[in-house]
């Protein structure tokens, strides 16, 4: 009987130095995930449950926004007082508060599956947007770092830089209308906002 309880705590004690151990290599595998995920990754979770956050952007501004679209460098919000949609460089995002439950809940290891339209609107770049801005005729409100938002219509987008023809707000691109041109890097990008469709210029 005595060889029994001692094979018995023996055993016992085995037992919860496996389950100690498979813990342990638990704990650092999850750490070890944790630290390959980018924001992206965890933005990308947040973007398919139309997150509510309060964004902080580079240049200072504040926003309580929802978000609804997750590019490859950028997101797509909009602002609760205004339906218009920003485009924001990831770049330009300083913080994001969210609730707790959404931010736990972005360390999920996957997203649900995509359709293949949102996998492929993950994959366009900041500079196929902009460029299609500027195809489309779009005005736009464009923010800078350390400069007001200004008015006007993306002529054309290069690989890391846009032509921006400057014009009231409201006012359609027309050679008439037209106050200047800026040539903008990408880099000093705030955010875009979309104000109005395309129109032709004239």
């Amino acid at each position: 009987m005595e060889w029994d309880h001692l094979f018995e705590d023996l055993e016992g004690q085995l037992a919860a130095e496996w389950d100690a151990e498979r813990a342990a290599l638990d704990a650092e595998s999850e750490r070890l995930r944790i630290a390959k995920l980018t924001m992206r990754d965890r933005l990308l979770i947040m973007a398919a449950g139309s997150a509510r956050l309060s964004l902080e952007l580079s240049n200072g501004e504040r926003w309580d926004c929802r978000m609804r679209v997750i590019g490859a460098d950028w997101i797509g919000v909009c602002a609760h007082s205004d339906p218009r949609l920003r485009v924001v460089p990831l770049s330009a995002v300083a913080a994001i508060a969210v609730d707790h439950g959404t931010l736990l809940g972005s360390l999920e290891q996957t997203v649900a599956p995509a359709a293949d339209g949102n996998t492929l609107r993950e994959r366009m770049t900041l500079g196929f947007v902009l460029r299609d801005l500027a195809r489309r005729r779009t005005t736009v409100t464009l923010a800078r770092h350390g400069a007001d938002p200004q008015h006007g219509t993306i002529d054309r987008a290069g690989a890391d830089h846009l032509d921006l023809a400057l014009h009231e707000a409201g006012e359609p691109r027309r050679a008439r209308s037209v106050r200047g041109f800026q040539l903008i890097p990408f880099d000093t990008v705030c955010w875009v906002r979309l104000d109005s469709g395309g129109s032709a210029a004239a």
